[in-house]
């Protein structure tokens, strides 16, 4: 038989290189080599992990083991032998259910020795939706960053960003790159824990442990994970309790080197109802934004997603008649484009123009109207407040210019499908936080003084009236 010490050293060197060094430290390491049974390979855990590495690297231990010893092993882990030699065993435990078939041709029977066997199962995976991979995420400028740190933290867990927090509107494009690193990762991480949830399901199945006193089992789900995927983290706002879980299991995570990735429909900063504690360690990564795309990333997401479902071939004139229709967010984008086949399909009718317009009329009757230019929103915006266009681009900063020059960085956001960096430049040459800033600013004053919205509502009309 080969040499128990050389054997075992070849599978460790092999699970080294298939996980990452956190990963093989704080649950591979341990493991220990317990003997060669026929095409039996015995691996002893201590009693704190035998469940869990079971459970979870089973698959990596397989193929390790096969790597080595031949595609005709079979790897289960034991309960570690105190005392004893290690090496070839008479007794062979059985696999799930008892004794193998191949222990039953052999005569094998159950473990009669002191080893408490647990056999590898196949390992429960989070299921991550195979159409939301990096292949079909259509990249514009409002996501090019997001999309950039997504990636590399999908090709270099806990060594890029970590955490990284994503943000932006709804139907924008943060949960496919959550399940694309999950997807990306569930094909070449190696066998690592991958985990995707969002905050609500987090906090039901935190109260289901309280009730039924598994909170072991609560714990053991999240915080042994090699990368943990959490959406919607504004939901936990408000519930202090689950707050608290979270706070614990973030730090659990991060100290053991696993990857955090986060999203949100507001920076961290806005979340107020959060524990500063809380924003203060969302903040201590990479944080970026997602905005609604603009109108050729809306083209290109129609064209992607009409390949995609084997649509015949559209005219570009509908296609653009969808795109700038809808415009704030991708799933309403791509079920209008369902919608119009449809409807053609069913009525047999040409997909052309007219029919996308009478489609899209009678289902987004409130979508926003065609779009004006930058100039036009700071010509507009000008003669509601008395200014000179010199002014409104100065680099005043006295109360009587910010506050128009903010109104117009405000509409020219939302009406103008201009990117944040082209809209600081027709505003002289100012960079996109600073068109951000502004739009955050004029979105709180609209809200809260109803003198400031009347007078933004009075340069929309007149804009969507021009």
């Amino acid at each position: 038989m080969p040499d128990p010490d050389a054997t075992w050293t070849e599978i460790q060197d092999q699970l080294r290189d298939a996980v990452t060094d956190s990963t093989y430290h704080l649950w591979l390491e341990p493991l220990t080599f317990q003997g060669i049974d026929g095409d039996v390979l015995l691996v002893g855990a201590p009693d704190e992990i035998r469940s869990w590495v079971s459970e979870r690297f089973a698959r990596v231990l397989q193929a390790c083991a096969a790597a080595i010893l031949g595609p005709e092993t079979i790897v289960t882990i034991v309960a570690v032998e105190e005392d004893g030699p290690r090496g070839s065993r008479s007794r062979r435990p059985g696999r799930a259910g008892g004794t193998t078939d191949r222990g039953a041709r052999r005569g094998g029977g159950s473990d009669g020795g002191g080893h408490s066997a647990s056999p590898l199962p196949s390992p429960p995976i989070d299921s991550f939706n195979p159409k939301y991979t990096f292949e079909q995420f259509v990249i514009g400028e409002g996501n090019r960053l997001a999309h950039a740190a997504a990636l590399a933290v999908a090709e270099l867990p806990s060594q890029a960003y970590n955490p990284l927090f994503v943000y932006g509107p709804p139907g924008n494009g943060k949960t496919h790159l959550l399940h694309a690193i999950g997807n990306y990762l569930t094909a070449f991480g190696g066998g690592m824990t991958v985990h995707y949830t969002t905050a609500e399901t987090f906090t039901n199945r935190f109260i289901d442990a309280l009730q039924g006193r598994a909170m072991e089992a609560f714990k053991a789900h999240y915080r042994h994970s090699d990368v943990l995927l959490i959406d919607d983290i504004q939901f936990l706002e408000s519930k202090a309790r689950i707050e608290e879980e979270f706070f614990h299991t973030f730090n659990a995570l991060y100290e053991t080197g696993s990857q955090l990735v986060l999203t949100s429909d507001r920076p961290p900063r806005d979340l107020q109802a959060l524990e500063d504690r809380l924003r203060e360690r969302f903040e201590s990564g990479l944080v970026t934004d997602i905005v609604p795309p603009d109108l050729p990333t809306r083209l290109t997401i129609l064209r992607k997603r009409a390949h995609h479902d084997e649509i015949p071939p559209i005219d570009e004139a509908v296609l653009a008649a969808i795109a700038e229709r809808i415009c704030g967010n991708i799933r309403a984008l791509e079920g209008a484009l369902i919608r119009v086949v449809a409807f053609g399909s069913l009525t047999r009718r040409a997909l052309d123009v007219d029919l996308a317009e009478e489609v899209l009329s009678d289902l987004y009757p409130g979508a926003r109207p065609p779009r004006r230019s930058v100039s036009d929103i700071q010509q507009a915006t000008c003669d509601a407040f008395g200014l000179a266009l010199d002014e409104l681009l100065s680099q005043s900063r006295s109360a009587r210019v910010a506050w128009p020059r903010q109104v117009a960085m405000y509409l020219a956001r939302e009406l103008t499908d201009a990117t944040l960096p082209a809209i600081g430049r027709e505003f002289g040459g100012r960079n996109h936080t600073t068109v951000m800033h502004a739009h955050r600013r004029a979105t709180e004053r609209i809200s809260a003084d109803p003198d400031a919205f009347d007078v933004v509502a009075g340069i929309t009309r007149r804009l969507q009236g021009s």
